[in-house]
């Protein structure tokens, strides 16, 4: 497996890509990245989605560039995610291990090299890490902390601004549009992070969206009813369920009439039909959101092509992590498990990406710090733990690139109750390791074949069938631990 692409072979790539592209302007990045959106919510990922026509303007990347199918993060969860990607570390290196507390403001971040390098350098929208998560760009516009779907409040360097009456997403689109317009030095190339809430719980749509959906029925999972059977201890003691935890009625005020009314008509004791009708709500509220989303980004794709920018400005679209759109009777995510670890990543780069391509390679999200900085012809730092996905971009898969994951989730005690847990995940198959004084003995192992069972229903650790493949796997993760020099207390139980 690759530690790092030497500069001098980006170089070499960099030197074959077009002079449209390469001439006298470097390439500007418009990075648009949202949150919680899973894969599975996306037309282009096809799915029991697939053919409902929810993001026709995410899907033209796809159309127009390449979509990844094996994109996954290190760490399922907001704040840790986000810190990945601006610094191009996992976790433990970056000390961003939890929700908790913000980014240490004094470490490397990619847009900090990129402003060295003379690109403007912006961010719109939610950070997630406090004021280390606004090191490094020319111009910042963020919502604090979680930030507000209605009458959000933005902090900028001269104050905070609230717009009352309004929607995140359309506030976040508009002021993109505004710095894209009129706040960049139009002489330079510019990385743009356009972040939207939306469509994190709790879903609160535009009301025009909210309308649109507010009588749809969407297809349920096949595991909306799953009983664990075959998962170990963590799976059954979550407190993710859809019809267990998920409290919609009074999430949403204007909703609390409407939705009790739909409740009188069942049967208070039929958990089945309960599970069934807060499914629909769930999906309602989540999928308008994410067409608010979509929306925007439409309109962001229309302004590049408008100002003529569209020829030279790489498109990415990407989700902090994945998430249970009721797989496994789920909300939520943090776990290993596949919706969860993988997450959307959509690129579009004229001249370079072929149009409709798709990749199978592993990547992960340590790996887009990389990627900008190779895309403005940059050496990434040796510390950076990632790799350049040009070479993938370009459909040339390296015959070093790696064959395995690191995966490692450390946020507990929380109200969801996912209890820690560190994997090795290859294209077939993964191990997972639940630690902690409540799981029996300390630890917990559960080892999938993808192949065979994509659904994540039944764990083969003990199968005697599998025995070598998870004791490969177990070697796997050891030298993955060391390989990213994971810190021994990180993984004792």
């Amino acid at each position: 497996m690759m530690h790092r692409t030497s500069f001098a072979i980006i170089a070499m790539f960099l030197t074959l890509l077009p002079a449209a592209v390469l001439g006298a302007e470097k390439p500007n990045i418009l990075w648009l990245f949202s949150d919680d959106h899973a894969f599975q919510a996306i037309g282009a990922y096809g799915g029991r989605f697939g053919n409902l026509g929810l993001t026709p303007n995410i899907d033209t990347l796809a159309t127009d560039g390449m979509r990844f199918d094996r994109c996954y993060v290190g760490n399922s969860i907001c704040g840790p995610s986000r810190a990945t990607l601006l610094t191009g570390k996992h976790s433990h290196k970056n000390g961003k291990l939890t929700n908790d507390g913000g980014l240490n403001p004094r470490q490397q971040t990619f847009p900090k090299i990129l402003q060295e390098n003379d690109y403007q350098t912006a961010l719109i929208g939610k950070v997630h890490l406090g004021g280390g998560g606004t090191q490094g760009f020319d111009y910042w516009e963020v919502l604090p902390g979680q930030g507000r779907y209605w009458d959000p409040v933005f902090k900028t360097a001269q104050g905070k601004i609230e717009y009352k009456g309004r929607h995140s997403t359309d506030v976040i689109t508009e002021r993109a549009l505004d710095w894209l317009e009129n706040g960049r030095d139009k002489s330079k190339p510019f990385m743009a992070m356009v972040h939207f809430k939306a469509p994190h719980g709790n879903w609160q749509p535009t009301t025009r969206w909210k309308e649109a959906f507010k009588d749809r029925r969407f297809p349920e999972p096949d595991t909306l009813f799953d009983d664990y059977e075959g998962r170990g201890t963590a799976a059954h003691i979550q407190s993710m369920s859809i019809c267990r935890n998920m409290h919609m009625i009074y999430e949403v005020k204007s909703q609390q009439t409407e939705r009790q009314a739909e409740l009188a008509k069942i049967d208070s004791n039929d958990t089945e039909a309960l599970g069934r009708l807060k499914y629909q709500w769930y999906m309602r509220d989540y999928l308008a959101c994410v067409a608010g989303v979509d929306e925007s980004v439409g309109k962001l794709l229309a302004y590049l092509k408008e100002n003529g920018l569209d020829k030279n400005t790489v498109v990415m679209y990407s989700s902090d992590q994945g998430f249970y759109l009721g797989e496994h009777g789920w909300f939520d995510k943090r776990f290993m498990y596949e919706e969860s670890f993988r997450t959307p990543y959509l690129v579009k780069w004229p001249g370079v990406v072929k149009p409709g391509s798709v990749n199978a390679d592993l990547v992960q999200n340590i790996d887009f710090a990389e990627t900008f900085l190779a895309i403005a012809g940059i050496e990434a730092p040796a510390d950076m733990q990632g790799e350049s996905l040009i070479p993938l971009l370009k459909g040339e898969t390296p015959a070093d690139w790696r064959k395995s994951l690191y995966y490692h989730y450390y946020e507990f005690p929380n109200g969801l109750r996912v209890r820690p847990h560190e994997g090795a995940a290859t294209s077939r198959f993964k191990l997972i390791r639940f630690y902690g004084k409540d799981i029996p003995d300390g630890q917990q192992w559960e080892f999938y074949d993808l192949h065979k069972d994509p659904k994540e229903m039944k764990s083969v650790y003990s199968d005697p069938a599998y025995a070598a493949h998870v004791s490969e796997l177990e070697k796997e993760l050891q030298r993955l631990r060391e390989y990213y020099d994971v810190p021994a207390e990180d993984i004792e139980n």
